[in-house]
């Protein structure tokens, strides 16, 4: 998967797991995402096997410079996790080329709601099509923790 419409030019987008950096997307989210700060490696591990997986990489280097993660049936329901871009390549575009392609990868499946959560996101998801949930009353939540 690599010509991704709206990715800019010298990256590439892959779902390939194999490939993923899994220590630099660990050493990403356990420090510097509110959402995943201090979240142990066995912990994120678990959490990329359990998940379809994607990944954004430099093609000259080949380094990963961004990470989303979906956990879905592939049939009916998809929640989108885990979007990180790198500090050092953020404003270009691929988060938001990042999370279109997810949006894209699922459409053929039929998956009925693709779900996320974000604290200072909302205008990014926006652009996407991503909108709050029309009867908030509707959904619940358990908690086991912090």
């Amino acid at each position: 998967m690599t010509d991704t419409p709206g990715l800019p030019d010298g990256y590439e987008l892959s779902t390939d797991p194999h490939r993923l950096d899994a220590g630099r997307v660990h050493h990403w989210l356990s420090t510097d995402a509110y959402w995943a700060l201090g979240r142990s490696r066995e912990k994120q591990d678990r959490a990329v096997e359990g998940s379809l997986n994607f990944g954004v990489y430099d093609t000259v280097s080949g380094e990963q410079v961004a990470y989303a993660r979906v956990v879905t049936d592939r049939a009916t329901f998809a929640w989108l996790c885990d979007v990180y871009v790198d500090r050092s390549v953020r404003g270009k575009g691929l988060g938001t080329a990042l999370v279109a392609a997810v949006r894209e990868h699922l459409r053929p499946w039929g998956v009925r709601r693709l779900l996320l959560a974000t604290h200072d996101a909302h205008g990014v998801y926006e652009k996407l099509g991503f909108t709050a949930l029309d009867r908030p009353d509707q959904w619940m939540a358990f908690a086991f923790g912090p």
